[in-house]
């Protein structure tokens, strides 16, 4: 049940995503196609997009072997050991949905050399974390040396293991002194902030870095409005400077660091998902090397329960697998040149604990990479996935949404032990032979009338299923 005052903030943050939407679509995204190339419909003789007659076997190709494979994690979700900055305030006031103290999270900060060991025990070729501006700069001005020599092992080490370092430079924390100055609603955090990104990228440029400038622009704005909190006028202030900061990025980066790729992630929303575009990624499509896509939870009327996200408990939703598929196929017709990369995707359980209806982890990535491999099928250029995350972590306020390839009980285990998921040799597997088994049938069946894409759905043109599922029926 979500209270009176939990409801207000809800309304005024949609209220202010409206308006904010309505000021980004105004002009409209600037490198935004009309419609897809050949390639993309390439086969798309029905509704389906799948190229063949209801009943037929689905196209699935094989991942390439280039193919980026990967793991995610954040700073200051597994560091511990963390400075003076916006979050550790936010938890120790308690601020909107923080239910846990931060304690030493999962201590990822003394602990990397082993993590990156289970990385590469997987067959993974990239390591996506951050790297916090409020470690590397407690006070403006005065560089730690302990966060860098820290940050450069961590680097050196994901290189070592043969992994790409991806580097996100701001994923929702900024130091506590840009806090004490107003935090985004004071011209000078652009410049800083920019300063600083301009200092990590001459640091580690010609090291095969993927850089991510903003983590999901929708969600740092909407939590920024519930824990600070912000009013509307803030929330579009913030909104224009990180346009601005990421565009300024953007070129900075492929002056300083040549060749190396720069996007800024985009949270999927369901049927938000235009107002989640239009908080940064409608602005910035000119200013993107790929599509990051970041996929959780989908919708259909068959499935309404992410509507569970409102109150928090991300563990009660039902994935929709095939959701993905719908997702990646939209974004590749609204910007056909660029590839598609899927930074994060994952799913919670409850504080480690199976689900009631018996589906797994191993089920959950096995299922959305067989729709990745159909939408390449049809044309879609993926070129990477992350699953999100490694090990268990602080998922912002909250131990409890467990996400973790390796479970770690924050709460009642001091050795912070990583204990393997069935997802574990699942995620080896799939590397290894280069997608999910032949004939593989997904554990969930496609839902009828998807919010990802409805003209489709709803006429009962879903992607044609395996055999082994019936046709669905409107």
């Amino acid at each position: 049940m979500i209270g009176r005052t939990r409801r207000s903030r809800l309304a005024r943050v949609l209220t202010a995503l409206v308006l904010s939407a309505a000021t980004g679509l105004a002009s409209g995204p600037p490198a935004i196609a009309a419609a897809a190339p050949a390639s993309v419909l390439a086969g798309a003789s029905n509704a389906s997009g799948t190229g063949g007659a209801r009943g037929a076997p689905p196209k699935v190709v094989r991942f390439p072997e280039n193919f980026l494979w990967g793991v995610s994690t954040s700073g200051f979700q597994g560091e511990g050991s963390f400075p003076d900055s916006n979050w550790t305030r936010y938890v120790e006031r308690k601020a909107n949905g923080v239910k846990d103290p931060y304690g030493n999270s999962v201590d990822f900060r003394h602990r990397y050399p082993s993590d990156i060991g289970l990385a590469k025990g997987l067959g993974v070729n990239v390591f996506r974390t951050s790297i916090e501006w409020a470690r590397v700069e407690p006070r403006r001005g005065h560089r730690d040396p302990d966060a860098l020599a820290y940050y450069d092992d961590l680097v050196r080490r994901i290189r070592a293991a043969g992994m790409r370092p991806m580097l996100t430079l701001d994923h929702w924390v900024y130091p506590g002194w840009v806090a004490d100055r107003g935090a985004w609603d004071d011209p000078r955090t652009q410049a800083d902030w920019l300063r600083n990104a301009r200092f990590l990228v001459n640091r580690y440029k010609g090291q095969g870095v993927i850089w991510i400038t903003f983590n999901e622009a929708s969600q740092y704005l909407y939590r920024e409005t519930l824990s600070r909190p912000m009013n509307l006028g803030q929330l579009a202030a913030m909104r224009t400077a990180l346009r601005r900061t990421h565009r300024a990025a953007y070129d900075m980066i492929h002056r300083v660091d040549p060749g190396a790729p720069v996007s800024t992630n985009v949270a999927y929303g369901t049927v938000l998902n235009a107002l989640f575009d239009a908080a940064l990624f409608n602005d910035v499509t000119d200013k993107i090397d790929f599509i990051g896509i970041d996929y959780y939870y989908g919708a259909n009327l068959e499935n309404l329960s992410a509507a569970h996200a409102i109150s928090g408990e991300l563990w009660r939703i039902d994935p929709e697998p095939e959701g993905l598929y719908h997702v990646l196929k939209n974004y590749q017709r609204r910007l056909p040149k660029l590839p598609v990369y899927i930074v994060e995707n994952g799913m919670p359980t409850d504080d480690g604990r199976p689900r009631a209806d018996g589906y797994t982890r191993a089920d959950h990535l096995r299922d959305h990479l067989y729709w990745v491999q159909r939408a390449m099928a049809d044309g879609v250029n993926v070129i990477g996935y992350n699953h999100w995350s490694l090990t268990d972590n602080y998922e912002w306020g909250s131990y409890r949404p467990r996400f973790g390839l390796y479970t770690v009980d924050v709460r009642t285990d001091p050795a912070l032990r990583r204990r393997p998921t069935d997802a574990v040799p699942a995620y080896r597997s799939i590397i290894a032979t280069r997608g999910v088994p032949p004939g593989y049938v997904p554990k969930r069946k496609p839902g009828w009338c998807s919010i990802e894409d409805p003209i489709a759905t709803c006429l009962g043109t879903t992607p044609t299923p395996p055999a082994d599922y019936p046709a669905p029926t409107p």
